[in-house]
């Protein structure tokens, strides 16, 4: 497959390295040479310095061969024009970032209008993300797959002392539950029933609600927790706008931060049934003074990492239950676990999953990247002609990254063990290494030798279903 990333930013760069893992030849194009040659000593992409909303450079990157192209710049316009030049010079597929809510209402008008086959919005997308962890009744870490009936929580193995160690086969209470991935000093780690966890590794537990909750009472009590009602928002920005009107929307109660007074201005006048407090979220006296600690949660999503975090931090010390923080350095997600922050979501990989889902077609229900995109977790329907069917998951020979977590067969989750069977239109979540999805794609694509390639030999309709 032939991809072209427009725009080198942190996205364009996270997807160049997302599709080199399968058999893509990557171009990036941006118009900043020095951007670029940071990329040719990282990455193994063809750079080309261009304005991709030209005619001539798109003519003279052979468009018209190209399967793919993600317009990823910094302006939406910008992405939008390159799409649609792109499509009617003859490429295959084109992908769009979007992020102004002004365009919100207008989103399936320009897909219709200017050819454009998915649109993502980073801001809105991780506002959905912090949704989703918000409303959860669990105090830790939680992921969902098969539509909420499997569920996966970490927990931190120094709170299970019996368990430090201890061989993964050799591990008591884990009847219906499966350890699918070990975090152990920023690294992820696929394990098999000899691995021996050891002090401080996180594990990423796949299992029934039920199951999870018995592990948790081991660990530090039941896991769950009142509903949230009272939320503190710092930073007004992209995020903070979309998630504050999709929680006044449910009726909670909103107190949103911002210290630019225009943006407070804008922010007063568009969003119904939030307070806009004008001021500096990293004055603590001000966030005392607004009585954060009777909040049920508090959000940092503000533009500075280290803001987001040091005010998490004070959050959580206290005493507001729930603390989110977006974090768009990658090398900070490490330290997160050691400060009692409960959730931090980088955009850049809740959105190269979301772009990677559509990329790998109507057969893929979901991508999910853990750590840094180390690793990823996708969910998968299967199919009468793929290896992965009617075969003891023992004897299928997949590699050692990877591991399959759960089954759901007509609505009953299957924790699956060796001599499993996996039937046609069973949903099926796989954790895997990033290194070990092309071994990963033959299983599901033997005929067409990779998932990506499904992309085009779907007809229009079906393009239009995953697209948003």
């Amino acid at each position: 497959m032939r991809a072209i990333i427009v725009g080198a930013g942190k996205l364009g760069y996270k997807l160049a390295e997302a599709l080199l893992i399968g058999d893509t030849h990557v171009t990036m194009v941006d118009i900043d040479a020095k951007v670029l040659e940071r990329i040719n000593d990282h990455l193994d992409v063809l750079t080309v310095k261009a304005n991709g909303v030209q005619l001539e450079a798109l003519k003279e990157l052979n468009i018209h061969t190209c399967d793919l192209i993600i317009a990823v710049t910094s302006s939406d316009e910008t992405n939008m024009i390159i799409c649609s030049i792109a499509k009617k010079l003859g490429c295959k597929c084109t992908v769009a970032r979007i992020r102004n809510p002004e365009y919100a209402q207008q989103l399936e008008f320009f897909k219709s209008e200017m050819k454009i086959d998915y649109v993502v919005n980073p801001e809105l997308a991780t506002a959905n993300e912090i949704m989703r962890c918000l409303l959860k009744r669990y105090a830790l870490y939680t992921d969902e797959f098969a539509k909420g009936k499997v569920s996966m929580f970490d927990f931190n193995v120094n709170n299970l002392p019996d368990y430090i160690g201890k061989k993964v086969a050799d591990l008591g209470h884990m009847e219906d539950l499966l350890i699918v991935a070990i975090s152990r000093q920023g690294d992820i780690i696929i394990p098999y029933g000899g691995t021996i966890l050891e002090e401080s590794d996180i594990i990423y537990v796949v299992g029934k609600k039920d199951s999870i909750n018995q592990l948790a009472t081991m660990c530090k009590g039941n896991i769950e927790r009142k509903y949230v009602k009272r939320v503190m928002i710092l930073g007004g920005g992209k995020i903070g706008y979309y998630l504050t009107k999709k929680l006044s929307q449910l009726g909670l109660y909103v107190k949103i931060i911002e210290r630019d007074k225009e943006r407070c201005k804008y922010l007063s006048e568009s969003l119904d049934n939030a307070l806009v407090i004008h001021g500096d979220g990293a004055d603590i006296n001000l966030l005392e003074e607004e009585d954060m600690s009777s909040m049920d949660a508090f959000i940092g999503v503000t533009g500075y990492d280290e803001e987001n975090l040091l005010m998490s931090l004070m959050a959580k010390q206290s005493g507001v239950e729930k603390v989110i923080a977006k974090v768009s350095r990658s090398n900070y997600v490490h330290i997160i676990e050691k400060l009692g922050i409960d959730v931090a979501l980088n955009p850049i990989n809740i959105t190269a999953g979301e772009i990677m889902k559509f990329i790998r077609g109507g057969r893929v229900v979901s991508v999910s990247l853990l750590l840094e995109g180390q690793a990823e977790v996708t969910e998968i329907i299967a199919k009468e002609n793929m290896r992965i069917t009617g075969t003891p998951i023992v004897e299928l020979g997949l590699p050692k990254g990877v591991i399959i977590g759960a089954v759901v067969r007509q609505g009953r989750v299957i924790i699956p063990r060796g001599n499993t069977v996996i039937q046609p239109n069973d949903r099926i979540v796989i954790f895997c290494l990033l290194s070990e999805i092309p071994a990963l794609e033959s299983f599901f694509n033997p005929e067409r030798g990779g998932a990506f390639s499904e992309l085009w030999s779907r007809n229009k309709g079906i393009r239009k279903s995953t697209s948003r």
